[in-house]
C-alpha cells in the first residue's frame, strides 16, 4: 500500500542527485501542451539547465514508460486520464492524492540507492489560487459541471475557500460516491445531479465550476442572476474563450490560471521535493510562466 507523505514546511524532504535534470508531462493528445513553455521559463529564472519535454503516453503505455526511465529522470506531469492511471503503480502519495483519488505529479525520489515514485496532486492549489487572484477568497454554495477527476479536485479546492455546499450536475452518476465522500472528507455537503437539470438546482451559487474537458459544449440555460452574480471558472482554455465563457456576464476565470499555479507548485516539487516550500525568486518565477501564458 502506497504511503502519505507528510512533509513539514520549509524543510528539503528530498536531496536529488545533481544528475537527474530530465523531465515531461504525458498524456494523449499532448502536442498541444504548454507545460513545456511554461516549465522551461521557470527552470530558466531559476538558473536550472534542466530539460522539460512532452511526450505521448497512454494508460496502456504509462507502466512501461515509467519503468524505463533511468537516473537522468527528476519528474513527471500528468494529464487525465493518467492522474488515476498513475495510482497502482505510485510507492508514496501526498494526502491530496487520497483525497481526490488523482495525482498530476510524480517525482523521482532516490532513497538509499533505490528509486520510489512519489505523487503529488497540485490542481487543487491551482484552483484555489486562482480563486484567490480574482478576490473570491470566501465561497459558500458552489456549482460544479462535470463528475471526474478535476471535479474532485474542485471539490478540495472549495473546502479550503470554506464552501459548505456544492452541486455536481454531471452526465454520469459512477463517480457520485467518491466525489461524496471527497466533500465529506472536506465538510460539504454535496448533492448530485444531471446536467440536463443543472440549471435547477434552486440557489444561485457563488461560483460556477466548469470542469468539462476543452471544446465540450454546455447546453445550460443558466438564470440570468447566476450569469450575472455568480463567478465562472472554467478549466477549459483551448479554445479561449469557451462557449460558456463566452455568454457568461459576471466574472470569468479561465483554465490558464490553474494550469500556471498548479505548475508553479509543480516546480517546487521538482527543485525540493516540497509542495509548500516557496521557491528562490518564486514571484519572477510565477511572472515569467504567466507571460508565458499571456496572463
Amino acid at each position: 500500500m502506497a504511503g502519505v507523505v507528510t512533509g513539514t514546511p520549509g524543510l528539503r524532504q528530498v536531496t536529488l542527485a545533481a544528475a537527474q535534470t530530465r523531465l515531461a508531462v504525458l498524456g494523449s493528445p499532448i502536442a498541444h501542451s504548454l507545460s513545456p513553455s511554461l516549465h522551461r521559463a521557470a527552470y530558466g529564472v531559476l538558473g536550472l539547465p534542466w530539460d522539460y519535454d512532452a511526450a505521448e503516453v497512454t494508460g496502456e503505455t504509462l507502466g512501461a514508460f515509467l519503468g524505463s526511465r533511468d537516473a537522468t529522470w527528476r519528474g513527471l506531469s500528468l494529464t487525465m486520464p493518467l492522474k488515476r492511471d498513475v495510482l497502482p503503480l505510485l510507492d508514496t502519495r501526498d494526502a491530496l492524492v487520497d483525497q481526490t483519488g488523482s495525482a498530476n505529479t510524480v517525482l523521482f525520489e532516490q532513497r538509499g540507492g533505490e528509486r520510489a515514485l512519489v505523487g503529488f496532486n497540485t490542481d487543487v492549489y491551482g484552483i484555489t489560487e486562482a480563486f484567490r487572484r480574482h478576490e473570491h477568497g470566501s465561497l459558500e454554495t458552489v456549482q460544479i459541471l462535470g463528475g471526474g477527476a478535476t471535479a474532485a479536485s474542485a471539490i478540495a479546492a472549495v473546502g479550503r475557500l470554506s464552501a459548505s455546499r456544492v452541486f455536481v450536475s454531471m452526465r454520469s452518476a459512477a463517480r457520485a460516491e467518491e466525489l461524496i465522500s471527497v466533500g465529506r472528507s472536506h465538510g460539504i455537503d454535496v448533492i448530485i445531479g444531471t446536467l440536463d437539470s443543472a440549471a435547477h438546482i434552486g440557489v444561485v451559487p457563488d461560483a460556477v465550476i466548469s470542469t468539462l474537458p476543452n471544446g465540450s459544449e454546455v447546453h445550460v440555460e443558466f438564470a440570468p442572476a447566476t450569469l450575472s452574480s455568480a463567478v465562472l471558472f472554467d478549466v477549459a482554455y483551448s479554445p479561449w474563450p469557451s462557449a460558456l465563457a463566452a455568454r457568461w456576464r459576471g466574472d470569468v476565470i479561465s483554465g490558464l490560471e490553474m494550469l500556471v499555479l498548479q505548475a508553479l507548485v509543480q516546480v517546487r516539487i521538482f527543485v525540493s521535493g516540497n509542495p509548500e516550500l516557496l521557491l528562490e525568486n518564486e514571484p519572477e518565477v510565477l511572472a515569467a510562466m504567466l507571460a508565458v501564458a499571456g496572463l
